[in-house]
C-alpha cells in the first residue's frame, strides 16, 4: 500500500487548513503511487514527510508511545483474519449498526486505528478506508492490511485532524478516546469531518459505580509511571501465574464471576471462543492496555450524550454495545 493522490486531495495542512501539494522530488512505485516525499502546504509554511507510504503530520514520539510499543509488538493478535474468530467483526457492527453493505465505495475514517483491527472489517465492506493514528501504531496496521488497494494510512494527531472537513460518509473511534488528555476535545474534531447525512460512532470505557472495583484504578497511579518496557516486562512473568489466580477465583460459586473482574488481568476464558495460548497472549496485551497509558477518562452516559448532543448531530443513540456508545448522523 502506498500513499495516493485520491488521499492528498482530501489532506488539508494542520496548522492553516490550506491543500497540501507534493514537493517535487517524491519517489512513486510502478503504479505511480507515491514511496516517500514531502508534502507542503499552501504558501510553504509548513511541510510534512511521507515516510514508508504514509503521511506523517506528528513527532515520531509522543504520550501515545506506549500504544506503538503495544500494536507493533501486538500487531495481528486482534485481527479477525489472524485469531480465526470475528470478535473484532462483532464488536464493529455491534457498536455502530452500520449496514456492512453501505459501507461498500464509500470514504470511513478509523481514528486511533491501532494495528487495523477494526480497518480490516470496514476493508472487508468495500470501504475506503483512511486509518489513522498518533503513535507508531500505523506502521502496524500498514504492515498488516497493506494488501488492500483501498487503505490509507496516515499518522496524525486527533486535535489537529490533517483533512478536509465533511470528506468521510462514516467515522468511528472505537477504544480510543478515554486515552486522549482531553476526551471532550478529543471528540468534538470528530463530527466536522463527517459529510452532511454522515455516521459518526464513537465507544468509551464507562464510568459508573462499578468503575471503584476495577483494579487497573487502583494500580495506574503507579504503573503508568513506570518505563513501558520495565512494566511490559514485568507482565511476561506475571500474566500466567495471574490468569491462574483468576481462574481458581472465577470458579467460586455465586460470587466467583463478579470477583474476578476485580483481579488484575484480563481473562477472557469462556468469554471469548480463544485457545489457551490466545487467552494468554489477549491477556498481556490487555492488562499492558490496562496498566501503561498515560490517560485513561472513562466517560458516564451523561457525559457521552452530552458531548454528541453539543456537536447537533440527529438521531442520537446513547447505550451499551459492549463499552458505552455514542452514534449518530450529522
Amino acid at each position: 500500500m502506498n500513499l495516493k493522490d485520491e488521499l492528498i486531495s482530501r489532506l488539508r495542512c494542520p496548522k492553516t487548513g490550506s491543500a497540501l501539494h507534493l514537493a517535487e522530488g517524491a519517489e512513486r512505485n510502478a503504479r505511480g503511487d507515491i514511496d516517500t516525499g514531502v508534502l507542503v502546504n499552501a504558501d510553504g509554511s509548513a511541510e510534512y514527510p511521507v515516510k514508508g507510504s504514509i503521511p506523517r503530520f506528528v513527532p515520531a514520539s509522543n504520550y501515545a508511545d506506549n500504544f506503538g510499543m503495544q500494536w507493533n509488538h501486538f500487531a495481528r493478535t486482534q485481527l479477525d483474519s489472524h485469531s480465526g474468530h470475528p470478535i473484532s467483526t462483532e464488536r464493529f457492527w455491534h457498536a455502530t449498526a452500520w449496514d456492512p453493505a453501505g459501507l461498500k465505495g464509500k470514504w470511513v475514517l478509523d481514528v486511533g486505528c491501532g494495528s487495523g483491527r477494526f480497518a480490516e472489517v470496514a476493508l472487508y465492506a468495500g470501504a475506503h478506508v483512511v486509518a489513522l493514528d498518533y503513535s507508531s501504531a500505523v506502521d502496524a496496521c500498514q504492515a498488516n492490511l497493506q494488501q488492500h488497494n483501498s487503505l490509507h494510512v496516515v499518522q496524525g494527531d486527533i486535535y489537529a485532524l490533517p483533512f478536509e472537513p465533511g470528506s468521510f460518509d462514516f467515522v468511528y473511534s472505537l477504544g480510543v478516546l478515554q486515552h486522549t488528555p482531553d476526551v471532550a476535545t478529543s471528540f468534538a474534531s470528530l463530527p466536522p469531518m463527517v459529510t452532511p447525512g454522515g455516521r459518526l460512532c464513537v465507544d468509551y470505557y464507562e464510568k459508573s459505580w462499578r468503575s471503584i472495583f476495577l483494579s487497573k484504578y487502583w494500580l495506574r497511579p503507579i504503573t503508568k509511571r513506570l518505563p513501558k518496557t520495565t512494566l511490559f516486562s514485568a507482565l511476561q512473568k506475571m500474566v500466567p501465574s495471574l490468569l491462574a489466580i483468576s481462574n481458581l477465583i472465577g470458579a467460586i460459586p455465586l460470587v466467583g464471576k463478579q470477583l474476578r473482574r476485580m483481579f488484575p488481568v484480563a481473562n477472557y476464558s469462556g468469554l471469548l471462543p480463544l485457545s489457551s495460548d490466545q487467552v494468554r497472549e489477549w491477556a498481556l496485551l490487555d492488562t499492558f492496555d490496562w496498566l501503561s497509558p498515560e490517560y485513561d477518562s472513562p466517560q458516564s452516559e451523561a457525559s457521552a450524550r452530552a458531548m454528541i448532543e453539543q456537536a447537533g448531530m440527529r438521531n442520537i443513540e446513547v447505550l451499551k454495545a459492549g463499552h458505552l456508545v455514542a452514534r449518530g448522523i450529522r
